[in-house]
């Protein structure tokens, strides 16, 4: 069976209802944290994707029970110095920079050495930016080149708190310094500029002694020691970085009309909102609601409106970071020139999502310039492809295929996109969905 897909027609106007996987960034979480609670949780609407597969797979090499299926999750989790492995162990975050640079923080005070290695991709990405701050702790590291992975971590001892600045807007980076300091006596300081809160707010509900006050352009986050987390029952919201790709559909086709349901609409991941709702899209919240501290909502979305260029204002960035790619393919489409910039961030994810955006704008003619932290781009609200588009060798992106997909069902022309498979990483229905629409 091949792993590619070929595309050749615009997708027709549509009136649906929809409901998107769950939220990978907190399925991850919660997995990382009911192993280590004093005790049984459970979550339903876990997203049963590679990487969140690659963070189940850890813990149990962590000596953690867990029993998975396609309706839910049980961890048996053993409290807080509850894991138990082998001398040498070697973990494989496969794809997923979130569990690799979080599970990091969890494991600083290991008494034996732990490997950890990744795929093609997650190998060439920067673990620098975590073994740095972590080392501050006492954490001994080993990295290949200084920088990636494989990477090891040794015993650790006389671990100390720090105080960092996270400048990068990378929840990531701050998330994994929260869980050192949730291992180590004293009191961490973080400033950490606006990022994905989302390791904060479970903190919150789970009423361990992390405390954040925000501030205006950045939050200053305390972190104690943790004693003990309790186990904890957990119903995963639908991701919204799911649901962008359908947003972007439904906004670039005429007619259409879309609601998507129970959507986490947390408000350090709603950039793409804010920066369509400038671009002309019509959006609306409905039945919001608040979710063991994450806000839910059902987001309708009507297209046919003439979309507006945006100089999109860098606050909105970090709210965005994963959205961006298929953001690009509305400025393609409005009346005007879009600027969007300090994005080098972008390049750090699966492939440089930037270049890979200004290469997929280059072949649907779209006039653009790009820079390492930049984009210009030239719109046309009359742009109809009519040639064939071929689209491999993205390191198995999986917002590089969506993002293309997304593209071929609305501007046309006959699209070979390979390495379908990649959608396993974050989102295994996307296509199934697609072709909900399609019916």
């Amino acid at each position: 069976m091949t792993n590619s897909i070929v595309i050749k027609k615009k997708l027709k106007n549509f009136n649906k209802e929809i409901i998107v996987s769950g939220d990978k960034s907190l399925s991850i979480r919660w997995v990382l944290f009911a192993s280590l609670a004093s005790g049984n949780s459970k979550a339903q609407n876990l997203l049963i994707s590679e990487d969140v597969k690659a963070a189940i797979k850890t813990v149990r090499k962590l000596g953690i029970k867990v029993i998975s299926n396609n309706k839910f999750c049980k961890i048996f989790g053993k409290g807080i110095n509850g894991f138990n492995y082998k001398r040498n162990l070697t973990l494989n975050a496969e794809n997923s920079g979130t569990l690799g640079r979080l599970i990091l923080g969890f494991l600083i005070n290991t008494t034996k050495p732990i490997k950890l290695i990744g795929d093609k991709s997650l190998s060439t990405r920067d673990f620098k930016r975590i073994s740095d701050p972590l080392s501050k702790f006492g954490g001994v590291f080993k990295l290949k080149n200084k920088k990636n992975l494989p990477l090891t971590i040794y015993e650790s001892k006389n671990l100390r708190p720090i105080s960092y600045l996270e400048n990068r807007g990378s929840a990531q980076c701050k998330s994994a310094v929260i869980f050192a300091g949730m291992r180590t006596s004293g009191t961490t300081l973080i400033k950490a500029k606006k990022s994905r809160n989302h390791t904060e707010l479970m903190c919150k509900y789970l009423k361990l002694p992390v405390t954040v006050e925000n501030k205006k352009n950045y939050d200053l986050i305390k972190v104690k020691k943790v004693k003990e987390i309790k186990p904890f029952d957990y119903k995963i919201p639908s991701d919204i970085s799911s649901s962008a790709f359908f947003i972007i559909l439904t906004a670039l086709s005429k007619n259409s009309k879309l609601l998507i349901k129970d959507v986490n609409i947390n408000p350090t991941r709603i950039g793409i909102i804010s920066i369509l709702k400038k671009m002309g899209v019509n959006i609306i919240f409905q039945n919001q609601k608040t979710y063991k501290g994450e806000k839910l909502a059902d987001i309708k979305i009507e297209g046919g409106k003439k979309l507006k260029a945006i100089n999109c204002p860098t606050n909105l960035n970090s709210g965005a970071i994963d959205e961006f790619l298929v953001i690009f393919l509305v400025a393609a489409k409005a009346k005007g020139i879009s600027y969007f910039k300090d994005l080098a961030e972008l390049n750090q994810k699966e492939s440089p999502r930037l270049k890979w955006g200004a290469k997929i704008l280059n072949m649907m003619g779209v006039k653009n310039i790009v820079t390492n932290s930049s984009i210009k781009i030239y719109g046309n609200p009359n742009l109809e492809i009519r040639k064939k588009i071929i689209i491999k060798n993205y390191l198995k992106d999986h917002r590089v295929f969506m993002t293309s997909v997304i593209a071929s069902l609305s501007f046309g022309g006959e699209w070979h996109i390979y390495d379908k498979d990649s959608i396993k990483t974050s989102f295994p229905n996307f296509l199934k969905i697609i072709n909900e629409l399609k019916n």
